[in-house]
């Protein structure tokens, strides 16, 4: 009973069954049109969902920046609270604030999609820009050599055929063919890297420009420096990070385009060869292969902006050795500094090791799915035109190479077989860009970084991680209070008052930027001609008032009365000696052409070096135009008589002299001070030589432990 119930359904199934098929076979040709406009559709959204972040993706970082408690993006140590800084600063910070340290969120998300374009607006700032032509050009070129390598899989079709028909004549015209259509394939190659590289220097370009424009603006560069803790290494991220940026923008961009339209047009093309059947469960079956290569492959971004950050601290281990050189040669210590060193360089060959071996394991994996695996259903896909007539019935163009002769079988056979390598290889290329994209979200979020925090600077939102080291005002206090009182004093701001008459500290805290109060309250004046001697101990604070004086450090409350910082120069007692000739020694930071539109000659500078006993440099370095490393090339006393003459060219109101006389002779040092004070320059001097003290009006003495006495 069983197989005859068995037989009847089957005869149902049949009998409803045939008439569909029949019908499809008849309009098969508009259905498989149909099917490859879905398909192409698919295959962009599946593109552009890459690109912009998955769905649940976006629904994570909307819900954990709606969530309750949510913190916001860029957390300012001077707006947190006082739990906040005791927790993150003393007690080793919060989970977040360890989050924090760990960098920047490497993800192909949401989050990534708004730093990337951010960034585009950047390095593409319109569409009639340098950088946006190259991009057109480039797209031209791409979609160029997608027509080729259609022409030549038709090309290979045609000359193995004649191969197999035995026509020589028509197989060596073809073979001519394929050489001539290699001039412009060569050529179309070597443009497409040519133009690659040239969107990777004009991204570079446009990103390093603003980069120094806002690193560079005012004292944002020694903000970052030693305001912040976010940024270690700025000149990393500058030099190294962006250029690594830019190259990988570049090179996605060829890697999706390119696939993308491959993709497509390889598979219309295979459609009407042999049918959109066949494609559309081909493609089925490696969607779910790739979610699966998807899934498993590692986070790459996360692991090329942690292999930044090693190379970041490696290089900087070496460049503080080479800065601290001296010190390190007579405390005999080249063997710890060889250590760490070497632990730096370790950590960072282990963690390039860990890469390596993943990227092993992935590229596997990959190849075997992408081109072995693929590569067997693509065979399967090339048979439907000669067996799918036996396969499926016959009828609507399935089977149509079946009757055909030998050759033009083998001909359609090497056409679609090199169609659907092509299309193999587009697909694994398209695969592959998600780990590109995943290197690319490390370098975007690490430039992006850089870029926050310099805005942060600029605004004045500072993160420091805070101390319990100093003065709290002459009391002692366990170490949770002391931060507590140092992180509620950072909240606060002072106020600056422009005045051209007076230097006045009006109960103003002189509090560092990690929160450590050397003085509570400073109240002090100084009028023009009114020269101040400041002396004191280490680390009671003369430094830091005329950091502060400087506008290098933040008020963080009373009010400062003060001339604009371009009434001031600072002489430190290792003057600053920048690249350039002798002449920009003296004149720094003008120009030759700022110093003849202030009607000064060399002959003028010369007088000022005679004033200093110093003339004899000119001819002895060589002239004026003289170029050397005046940092190695000059003596300590050398070094600060032209850092005198500086003072002389430039004339300011102001001049804060931090142990500047220290290398000279006494007959130097009272001619500087007497030219000095005959030039109406008011002196802020740092020292603790005896004999400067006849040149000052007012001593302000800080005793350390808070107190002082002006």
């Amino acid at each position: 009973m069983a197989p005859v119930q068995s037989t009847l359904r089957r005869g149902a199934v049949e009998q409803y069954a045939r008439p569909l098929v029949a019908h499809y076979l008849a309009h098969r040709r508009r259905y498989s049109n149909l099917l490859m406009v879905a398909f192409s559709a698919y295959v962009l959204q599946n593109t552009y969902a890459g690109l912009t972040g998955s769905a649940s993706a976006k629904k994570k970082t909307k819900a954990a920046a709606s969530a309750p408690g949510a913190a916001p993006k860029t957390v300012q140590a001077t707006n947190q609270s006082t739990d906040e800084l005791k927790g993150g600063a003393a007690a080793g910070g919060s989970a977040k604030s360890r989050t924090k340290r760990r960098g920047p969120r490497v993800e192909v998300d949401a989050v990534f999609w708004q730093r990337l374009s951010r960034l585009l607006r950047i390095v593409l700032p319109s569409y009639r820009s340098k950088e946006a032509s190259l991009l057109l050009l480039h797209t031209f070129f791409l979609v160029a050599r997608t027509a080729l390598s259609l022409y030549i899989a038709s090309l290979d079709g045609a000359i193995v055929s004649a191969l197999v028909r035995a026509q020589p004549r028509v197989f060596f015209l073809r073979i001519l063919t394929w050489i001539a259509i290699a001039i412009p394939a060569t050529y179309t190659n070597s443009m497409l890297t040519y133009l690659q590289s040239k969107l990777a220097i004009a991204y570079r370009t446009r990103l390093t420009k603003k980069v120094h424009e806002d690193y560079l603006e005012g004292s944002t560069f020694y903000a970052l420096g030693n305001l912040d803790d976010r940024i270690k290494n700025a000149d990393q991220l500058i030099v190294v990070d962006i250029q690594k940026f830019s190259n990988s923008l570049a090179e996605i961009y060829g890697n999706i385009a390119k696939p993308v339209l491959d993709v497509i047009i390889y598979n219309a093309k295979l459609s009407q060869n042999v049918g959109a059947e066949g494609l559309i469960a081909l493609t089925a079956i490696v969607q779910v292969s790739a979610a699966l290569l998807k899934w498993a492959t590692p986070p790459f971004g996360r692991y090329a902006a942690e292999e930044q950050r090693l190379e970041g601290e490696y290089r900087f281990s070496h460049t503080r050795l080479v800065e601290h050189a001296e010190e390190v040669a007579f405390l005999r210590g080249s063997q710890t500094e060889k250590n760490l060193i070497e632990r730096g360089y370790f950590a960072l060959l282990k963690h390039i090791n860990r890469i390596l071996r993943m990227r092993m394991v992935y590229s596997i994996v990959e190849e075997s799915i992408v081109k072995w695996f693929w590569g067997s259903l693509g065979l399967c896909v090339c048979a439907v035109p000669v067996f799918g007539a036996r396969l499926f019935g016959g009828g609507g163009g399935l089977g149509v190479l079946a009757n055909v002769d030998f050759g033009s079988r083998t001909e359609g056979f090497v056409t679609n077989r090199r169609l659907l390598l092509s299309a193999s290889d587009a697909l694994g290329r398209l695969m592959s860009t998600y780990r590109d994209l995943s290197e690319l979200s490390g370098y975007t979020a690490r430039v992006s970084e850089l870029l926050d925090t310099m805005e942060d600077v600029k605004a004045g939102r500072y993160q420091k991680k805070l101390v319990g080291g100093g003065s709290t005002a002459g009391r002692t206090v366990g170490k949770d209070d002391e931060v507590a009182q140092n992180a509620k004093m950072l909240q606060g701001r002072g106020k600056v008052i422009q005045s051209e008459n007076e230097i006045m500290f009006d109960r103003v805290p002189i509090v560092t930027p990690n929160g450590d109060v050397l003085i509570k309250s400073l109240s002090f004046y100084v009028k023009p001609g009114q020269h101040l001697l400041v002396v004191g101990g280490n680390g009671t604070g003369k430094s830091s008032l005329f950091r502060i004086l400087g506008g290098l450090w933040p008020i963080y409350g009373g009010i400062v009365t003060k001339p604009p910082a371009s009434e001031f120069t600072y002489i430190p007692q290792r003057p600053y000696l920048s690249l350039g000739t002798l002449r920009d020694q003296i004149i720094y930071p003008h120009s030759r052409a700022q110093m003849h539109a202030r009607g000064i000659t060399d002959s003028d500078l010369v007088r000022i070096l005679r004033l200093l006993d110093l003339e004899a440099i000119v001819e002895r370095e060589g002239g004026w135009d003289a170029q050397r490393e005046w940092r190695d090339a000059l003596s300590g006393g050398d070094k600060q008589r032209l850092a005198m003459a500086r003072l002389f060219y430039h004339r300011p109101k102001y001049a804060i002299l931090d142990e500047c006389t220290s290398a000279v002779t006494l007959e130097v040092e009272q001619t500087f001070y007497k030219r000095a004070t005959e030039l109406g320059i008011t002196l802020l001097t740092v020292s603790h030589r005896p004999s400067l003290w006849k040149y000052h009006k007012y001593i302000l003495q800080l005793l350390g432990g808070g107190e002082y006495a002006f």
